[in-house]
């Protein structure tokens, strides 16, 4: 029995590094001389990538129309750049006002303008709208878009600009007009979740062992404070990061209760819990929701004790700010997939709002890793310095195993989180979000 427990063991894991390689290695041609990638126009009428634009392989979905008076105006920043030409037939200088992705990608894309045709400039014709001029949803409402053409108007070579957007690295391009390019790109909350991090380096976790621990300062062994679907306190084991950046600075949404008074910082994407407007305690019609749509007014849930009794009950969410800019940033994953930060309930995962389905897809890990648990040879750690601080047997990571108990976490993303991160863009082709294409950890 034994034995093919372990034969069972060896397969998966097998599996799960073969996907590592997939996701996190050079690709193919690797170890070849690479040749200059000869650029092909977009015909007209072309898209790229081949799906539509508010699905997450491309731009991701609306999130609502900013305002001036909104709160969410300060999302958008100015570009004055002088190597590109703002239309602004309207006068009010909307067109230059972007996200910061939407910026960063349209000032790489003037440059590869120039470089392609020198003397010529790249030109915006629209690109936030705050007057309904498009289709209801357009990213134009939220500065994620912009309609582009060449400062000459040479229509010849707008099917070549459009390949130059790609190559920018806008994450939708159209030819939808044969009088210009249109661009767009992913929501700040869903870039930060490519890109890692989940909490600060300050925020804490309750042991089991009693006291706080900093979440930078986590390890394998700790058992931390966590919830399960019912909303009943436990203590659930600590088996890595999900991200790890110790000298990232990162800008974090700052979340404050009304009472109990706490107050939780975490980045855009990552998952919070908020209650039903007819909840009082802890409950399975519990839903997550981006760190970013969470409002003044919703309810999360907040540890309390009461009499030597501790649980959880929703507060009133104060009030909800952004820039609040922190060191670090740290996405621990526990077994039970929630974890409490500064006494705030909150998922492990983020980029899906589907707790549940991002669970469900690290269930491959938390298996690999219970075997490896079960299977690895301990040995007791004599030293007295180990991070766990607990003394008694460590158990030793088998060969290969880099995620087992008692294993550093390497920096950076997990390649697990990368590589179902992967999946989801090729699969998902509709609104439908399919569970593996999301449960990466956010920033």
């Amino acid at each position: 029995m034994l034995l093919l427990v372990r034969c069972l063991l060896l397969a998966l894991l097998s599996s799960l590094l073969v996907g590592s390689a997939l996701a996190c290695g050079p690709g193919r041609g690797f170890g070849k001389r690479r040749h200059p990638k000869k650029l092909t126009p977009l015909a007209y009428k072309q898209f790229i990538p081949n799906v539509a634009e508010k699905t997450l392989g491309a731009s991701g979905r609306y999130e609502g129309k900013i305002s001036r008076n909104s709160e969410r105006f300060k999302e958008l920043t100015p570009n004055y750049n002088p190597d590109i030409i703002f239309k602004d037939e309207e006068n009010t200088g909307a067109d230059r006002l972007m996200t910061q992705r939407c910026k960063d990608k349209l000032n790489a894309l003037a440059i590869s303008v120039m470089n392609q045709w020198p003397g010529v400039k790249l030109r915006v014709t629209e690109g936030w709208d705050e007057d309904g001029h498009h289709s209801e949803e357009s990213l134009h409402y939220e500065g994620r878009a912009v309609d582009i053409t060449t400062s000459d108007r040479d229509r010849s070579k707008y099917g070549m600009l459009a390949r130059l957007a790609v190559e920018a690295g806008f994450d939708w391009v159209y030819y939808e007009s044969k009088a210009h390019i249109h661009c767009s790109v992913k929501a700040e909350n869903s870039v930060a979740a490519k890109s890692g991090g989940c909490f600060p380096g300050s925020a804490s976790v309750h042991l089991e062992q009693g006291g706080t621990k900093l979440v930078k300062d986590l390890s394998p062994g700790d058992r931390v404070l966590a919830a399960d679907d019912q909303g009943r306190l436990l203590y659930s084991d600590f088996l890595t990061f999900l991200d790890r950046d110790d000298s990232a600075k990162k800008v974090f949404y700052v979340i404050e209760t009304l009472e109990p008074r706490e107050r939780l910082l975490l980045t855009a994407a990552h998952l919070l819990f908020v209650a039903p407007h007819n909840d009082s305690a802890g409950a399975p019609e519990r839903r997550a929701l981006f760190a970013s749509r969470v409002r003044p007014g919703q309810r999360v849930y907040v540890m309390v004790e009461r009499d030597g009794d501790r649980r959880l009950l929703p507060a009133s969410v104060r009030s909800v700010t952004l820039h609040e800019e922190a060191t670090g940033a740290y996405a621990p994953l526990t077994a039970q997939g929630t974890i409490l930060i500064n006494r705030v309930l909150a998922s492990c995962y983020a980029v899906i709002e589907e707790h549940s389905w991002a669970h469900w897809a690290f269930a491959p890990f938390r298996l690999a890793h219970a075997l490896l648990a079960a299977l690895a040879p301990t040995r007791t750690d004599r030293t007295g310095d180990g991070d766990g601080g607990g003394g008694g047997s460590m158990p030793v990571p088998a060969p290969g195993a880099g995620d087992a108990p008692g294993a550093t976490a390497p920096a950076g993303i997990h390649w697990y989180s990368q590589l179902l991160y992967q999946i989801g863009t090729w699969l998902l082709d509709s609104e439908a979000l399919h569970p593996l294409g999301m449960a990466v950890t956010s920033s």
